[in-house]
C-alpha cells in the first residue's frame, strides 16, 4: 500500500477534524518508503516498541497516543521526550497517530468500549461527544461491574463508589476521561469507567453520587501486514 492511501484510509477511519483542539494526530514522522507493507501498532511510540519495530523491519509505526504535543527544539537520541522517535527517524520508520479522533469516532476506541459491555441504545456522551454512554443489557451491582471489568479489559481496576449500587445506565471514555465524569452524571450515567482517574477528581465523584471504575492501560503491540487487515485489505 502507499502511504498516501494508507493515510486517506486513516482518515476515513478516525477523521482528523473529530481531534481535541489539543490533541496531534496524524503523520507525525515522515519515511522515504512510499510502499507500506508492515505496520507495528501500539499504544505508545515508547523504547520498547521503537525497537520492535526496528527489529521486525516495519515501515511505520501506528500508535494511539502522539508525541509532540508542544514544540521540539531539539532531537536527541538521550532525551527521554524525544529518544524513541529519534530511533524511527535513524531507520527510516514513519509514525502516524490516530488519538481523540479514533476515539470519538463511529466505530472507534469508545464504541468498541461500549460493545464490550454490549450496551444498549448508545449515545455520544456529551457535550464533546468522545465518550459513549448506554444501558446495560442487564442491571448489577457495582461491584459486579468491576469484576467485569477486569476480566473483559484484561486489566486491574480501581473503585470509587457503592459496591452494592444497581448499575442500569453506563458511561465510558478510554484513556484519560476524569474531567469528563460529571458529564456523565449529568448524563444519567450509574457508573462511569475510563483509564485515568486523579485522586481529587476522585473524592469529587464519591461527593456526586457517581460510581467509577479506573482501568489502567495494557501496552499491547501488535505486528500487522497490511495484506492481512481486514480493514485495509485490497486497498
Amino acid at each position: 500500500m502507499k502511504l498516501n492511501d494508507f493515510i486517506n484510509v486513516m482518515d476515513g477511519i478516525a477523521p482528523r477534524e473529530l481531534a481535541m483542539d489539543w490533541d496531534n494526530p496524524g503523520l507525525l514522522i515522515g519515511t522515504e518508503k512510499q510502499d507500506i507493507k508492515k505496520v507495528l501498532v501500539a499504544l505508545d511510540c515508547s523504547m520498547a516498541t521503537a525497537k520492535e519495530a526496528v527489529e521486525w523491519g516495519a515501515d511505520l509505526m501506528l500508535t494511539h497516543h502522539p508525541v509532540f504535543f508542544r514544540a521540539v527544539k531539539r532531537i536527541l537520541p538521550d532525551d527521554p521526550e524525544t529518544a524513541a522517535p529519534y530511533i524511527l527517524l535513524r531507520n527510516g520508520i514513519g509514525l502516524f497517530a490516530a488519538h481523540t479522533n479514533l476515539d470519538a469516532a463511529d466505530g472507534g476506541v469508545n464504541d468498541c468500549l461500549a460493545g464490550v459491555f454490549s450496551l444498549e441504545n448508545v449515545e455520544k456522551l456529551p457535550p464533546e461527544g468522545l465518550g459513549r454512554i448506554g444501558t446495560l443489557p442487564k442491571d448489577m451491582t457495582f461491584g459486579e461491574l468491576a469484576r467485569l471489568s477486569e476480566k473483559e479489559l484484561n486489566t486491574r481496576v480501581r473503585i470509587t463508589g457503592d459496591v452494592n449500587a444497581r448499575i442500569h445506565r453506563l458511561a465510558m471514555i478510554g484513556g484519560g476521561g476524569a474531567e469528563e465524569l460529571f458529564d456523565a452524571k449529568s448524563a444519567g450515567a450509574d457508573a462511569y469507567i475510563t483509564g485515568e482517574m486523579k485522586h481529587h477528581l476522585a473524592i469529587q465523584a464519591e461527593f456526586i453520587g457517581l460510581n467509577v471504575i479506573e482501568a489502567e492501560a495494557n501496552d499491547v503491540q501488535y505486528r500487522l501486514t497490511l495484506s492481512e487487515s481486514p480493514c485495509l485489505r485490497g486497498i
